[in-house]
């Protein structure tokens, strides 16, 4: 029997689409952008907006911070206890047309040594975990190919 795929959290990307992004929101009375979305109001301390539209975040962003996590993590992120730790890199990006900064984990092999603040990295779909039922979609950040973290600071 086929697994399923099922996104690790609903609605905060599409994982089948072919343009694969993020999704926020935007509060139509203001233009301020939600990620994680916003359904209900615009967290917009000084907009009493409540009409959200969803939009497609950038696929490309800088790296506006990273580290590597030496830590298991709290749920959502699946780990099995009995299997060795191993460490990974959380980036975060700055997506400059929507002004936020997103947090993701950088791709499989990706690491600090791969990364500097202002590099350009692009969104890609990833894999959280598998079971026998489901695989468990996410997103990761990645450097742009021809533009190295260490290049780009130099």
């Amino acid at each position: 029997m086929p697994r399923i795929r099922k996104p690790v959290v609903p609605g905060w990307f599409d994982q089948d689409a072919a343009d694969f992004r993020l999704l926020g929101t935007r509060c139509r009375d203001c233009g301020s952008v939600f990620f994680p979305r916003e359904d209900t109001f615009c967290r917009n301390p000084g907009c009493a907006g409540g009409e959200l539209d969803e939009v497609p975040l950038s696929r490309r962003g800088t790296v506006w911070s990273y580290t590597d996590g030496r830590y298991r993590p709290p749920a959502p992120y699946v780990s099995d206890p009995d299997v060795e730790w191993r460490p990974y890199t959380l980036v975060a990006v700055e997506l400059a047309a929507e002004r936020m900064v997103v947090l993701g984990q950088a791709a499989p092999g990706v690491g600090v040594a791969d990364l500097a603040v202002g590099a350009e990295v692009e969104l890609v779909p990833g894999v959280l975990d598998e079971d026998a039922e489901h695989i468990w979609t996410t997103w990761w950040w990645r450097p742009v190919a021809g533009a190295s973290g260490r290049e780009a600071a130099a």
